[in-house]
């Protein structure tokens, strides 16, 4: 049988219902995946790590606990070792403090000892002065410093200059001296050899009384007399004709120096008449050398 040629079924498929939102694919697509794929990717290989999941603000507060608890331990063993040791370093203590008395005790003691012997050898002086001296031997004691000597003269004083201060330059140093206002040996020694030349009999230094074998010294900023250290201000002491020798000390070579020390560098000096100084005896006077002359002066 001829005819048309038959068309093949068609086969129609239920189409799906349309989802409401579809007209907001930009918000569905955001609430479907709100986060972004990089932070999925960074997430995943963290949890692929074994990282903790606990927040980083209580992971804080776990590390701050965990400090507070080392740091009392620590204080807690410190002071258990300090009350441990506490005993120990007590008794040592006063095992100082016994060492410092019983070493001051024996500097007392030795002081002591100096001044007896000092004693001792002023007696045994004074009889040599008698027996080599004859009538002679308390001028001699008096001229070698051995006794102790009162009468007129002069009182000088002289002191640094105020609020003086170390190093510095100037003329003095150039001639051994430090251009600071402090009183140097070498000052002292101008002012001593100045009294003597201006008729003094007798001279000390802050107590410390001058012989012909008194030597002064520098060691550092401190003067000696003696091997002895003096302090500022330096109170000269010069027995003799009080006007006199305080004016041919004014007006002297080294009355003037020390004039000079005070106009240019502050040196404080002040000079007065007494009619009454008293000088002590030399602590002790050592002639290894000389002897005496037999004869004349001599017993």
């Amino acid at each position: 049988m001829c005819g048309m040629p038959q068309q093949p079924p068609v086969r129609s498929t239920p189409s799906r219902p349309r989802r409401p939102d579809a007209s907001m694919s930009l918000l569905t697509t955001v609430m479907d995946h709100s986060l972004d794929e990089g932070y999925a990717e960074a997430a995943a290989r963290k949890k692929a790590r074994g990282d903790s999941g606990v927040p980083r603000p209580l992971r804080a507060k776990l590390g701050l606990a965990a400090g507070l608890v080392l740091a009392a331990l620590v204080v807690t063993v410190g002071a258990a070792q300090a009350r441990i040791e506490a005993p120990v370093v007590a008794k040592e203590r006063e095992e100082l403090i016994d060492r410092v008395e019983d070493a001051t005790a024996g500097a007392d003691k030795l002081e002591d000892d100096v001044d007896e012997l000092r004693d001792d050898v002023g007696d045994r002086q004074q009889a040599a002065l008698k027996k080599h001296g004859g009538s002679q031997g308390e001028l001699m004691g008096l001229l070698s410093g051995a006794t102790e000597v009162h009468g007129p003269g002069v009182k000088l004083v002289v002191d640094d200059k105020k609020q003086a201060e170390q190093g510095g330059g100037g003329p003095r140093e150039s001639s051994g001296f430090s251009d600071t206002g402090r009183v140097r040996d070498r000052d002292m020694q101008r002012v001593v050899n100045g009294l003597w030349q201006s008729g003094a009999e007798a001279i000390s230094i802050n107590d410390q009384r001058l012989t012909a074998l008194s030597a002064i010294r520098a060691a550092g900023d401190a003067i000696l007399v003696d091997n002895r250290p003096l302090v500022p201000p330096y109170t000269v002491l010069a027995v003799g004709d009080a006007k006199r020798l305080s004016t041919r000390f004014q007006n002297s070579r080294d009355g003037q120096y020390l004039h000079a020390l005070q106009e240019n560098f502050g040196i404080r000096t002040s000079i007065s008449g007494s009619d009454e100084l008293r000088l002590p005896a030399a602590p002790s006077v050592t002639v290894r050398t000389a002897e005496p002359k037999a004869g004349k002066g001599t017993s």
